[in-house]
């Protein structure tokens, strides 16, 4: 799963997710890619489960990019602590994605098979997705 090597601090703030992608909302590298349509926190969990579904029916004919990277780690305190004694530990890492950001890119191979590939992958993500064409 993907995750940073290290980091400046070890925990982060929840932040805001307000407006649109206004960065990597083109498709650059592929032919086809899919595209987010809300805005939400993917996990790395997530990202790879997608991978795999691209991975499996690219097989060796096509190149794919994985366009986000999952660099905010979420905490999470232990089961029935008492409160107060600080912030917890990071449980997961997630990337935040604002709408019309490209998530994953694929090259090398037929519409077809990139619609099949990239939907299915689509089905993995928690918010709702589009596939577009260079």
């Amino acid at each position: 799963m993907l995750q940073p090597k290290r980091t400046k601090f070890r925990r982060h703030h929840r932040g805001k997710m307000r407006g649109k992608a206004n960065r990597g909302n083109k498709i650059a590298y592929g032919d086809y890619g899919l595209q987010a349509l809300e805005p939400g926190w993917i996990k790395s969990r997530q990202i790879e489960s997608g991978r795999r579904v691209l991975t499996r029916y690219v097989r060796r004919n096509g190149k794919l990019w994985i366009r986000i990277f999952p660099d905010k780690p979420v905490t999470m305190r232990a089961a029935e602590s008492r409160m107060g004694s600080g912030k917890g530990t990071p449980e997961y890492w997630v990337s935040v994605v604002k709408p019309g950001k490209v998530i994953f890119e694929i090259r090398g191979v037929t519409t077809p098979v990139a619609k099949k590939a990239l939907t299915i992958a689509g089905h993995k993500m928690p918010i709702k997705t589009q596939i577009i064409y260079k």
